[in-house]
């Protein structure tokens, strides 16, 4: 039986939701592991959709992941199914049929090809996902579906989320108003190394999918592959990006950059802002969550060197149990700089929390006085700032703190 989990202290209301012009999408309960939870998204997109998708690193990725990057090159989108529950993952040739299965039955559906319908799925690893369920609850799904159905989508693929996750903002391309709009679902086994969960968002913008793709990749950069619950990274994350083309915008002749094309400028900030937005609701999520970490860390030898400085310091055991006990203590953070093999100089380090700076150049401040960052460990959003001291490299990570809450879900997760 499912787990019933308290809704996260960091939860956030659902935003007031529009509609993406191209995209009808809906959920059902198919029974998938569950009785009575809703776990399988179906989403049907206008003919002429493109797509971009980012993709696990993991050397163990399931099925779906398989199929969605084996179809990506075509650049085309007319549907999205998402089951959760039970991963598609580690199944052998039972996982393939599945996919295949699962593809075919929407196609009919979409009247498309199956090499035009994407596929992901979440849960339990291991376990073979019984295709039945799935194809026999698409027809009536399908025939459900409306340009409403976002947040029966967002619920749909939670597994131990706490509440579902969206994001929405608006853009201008060449004087054409667009909408981009997203769901996600994470809590657990969260560490990036691609975008470490699901993530689908849809805009009505008309774009080829070599733009979505630079935009989304690039995007994930700072968003996705920046934050951290546990270190783990999942066997199915996926993220991608459809667009349906219903704003007409005019068409974007791109002769410079994409990354820096004024036209697409807009769009890009908003995208941007929505894959944030996704990304922080998912490490407010995080499994067993009291406090959200927030890591800046500056003076670096590279960008590079200082998003693993401070991705070392969100995956430490040590420093995330010490924010849980609400503990300010500044050497974990220290400790964690000096293990991660990037360079560092305990004599040009210096580190502050909520604001307040601790440490400088090796050693305590001069009289430095810990009330006001006792004061700080109590609230909900924890504040560490690193500076090596080294360079110009900057960066930002978010994590979470570890605590019997985690233990507690991920010790009876298959239960």
């Amino acid at each position: 039986m499912a787990q019933t989990i308290p809704v996260s202290p960091l939860a956030l209301p659902m935003p007031e939701l529009g509609v993406v012009r191209g995209i009808r999408l809906g959920a059902i309960a198919a029974g998938i592991r569950y009785k009575g939870r809703t776990d399988l998204v179906l989403a049907e997109m206008a003919p002429g959709t493109t797509v971009a998708g980012v993709f696990t690193k993991s050397k163990c990725p399931g099925a779906p992941v398989d199929w969605c990057r084996a179809i990506l090159p075509k650049g085309e989108a007319r549907a999205l199914v998402v089951n959760a529950g039970n991963a598609n993952v580690f199944t052998g040739q039972a996982g393939r049929k599945t996919c295949e299965a699962t593809a075919e039955a929407a196609a009919k559906l979409a009247d498309c090809s199956a090499e035009n319908v994407y596929l992901a799925s979440t849960g339990v690893i291991g376990e073979i996902l019984p295709a039945e369920r799935i194809t026999s609850a698409l027809p009536a799904l399908h025939t459900a579906l409306s340009e409403n159905g976002w947040e029966d989508a967002a619920r749909g693929i939670m597994t131990t989320d706490t509440f579902p996750k969206v994001a929405v903002r608006k853009a201008t391309i060449k004087g054409t108003e667009v909408i981009i709009q997203g769901i996600a679902k994470g809590s657990g086994m969260i560490a990036p190394d691609m975008a470490t969960m699901l993530a689908f968002v849809a805009t009505d913008a008309k774009l080829p999918a070599s733009v979505l793709q630079t935009l989304l990749s690039a995007g994930i950069q700072k968003t996705f592959n920046c934050i951290t619950v546990d270190s783990d990274t999942s066997t199915s994350d996926m993220v991608l990006l459809f667009a349906t083309g219903a704003a007409q915008n005019p068409d974007i002749v791109t002769t410079t950059d994409v990354l820096t094309d004024p036209e697409l400028a807009d769009f890009r900030t908003a995208l941007n802002v929505v894959l944030h937005d996704l990304a922080l609701l998912v490490i407010r999520d995080g499994e067993g969550i009291t406090k959200l970490m927030s890591i800046k860390v500056s003076g670096a030898v590279s960008d590079q060197s200082a998003w693993r400085v401070a991705m070392a310091i969100g995956n430490s055991p040590l420093v995330k149990t010490a924010v849980a006990g609400e503990d300010a203590n500044w050497g974990r953070v220290v400790m964690a700089v000096g293990k991660c093999g990037e360079p560092a100089d305990r004599d040009t380090l210096s580190v502050s929390i909520g604001g307040v700076c601790i440490a400088r150049n090796g050693t305590v401040v001069d009289g430095y006085d810990e009330t006001p960052v006792v004061a700080h460990m109590k609230g909900q959003e924890i504040d560490i700032a690193v500076d090596l001291g080294l360079g110009t490299g900057i960066a930002q990570a978010w994590s979470c703190d570890l605590t019997h809450g985690y233990i507690d879900i991920n010790g009876s997760y298959r239960s």
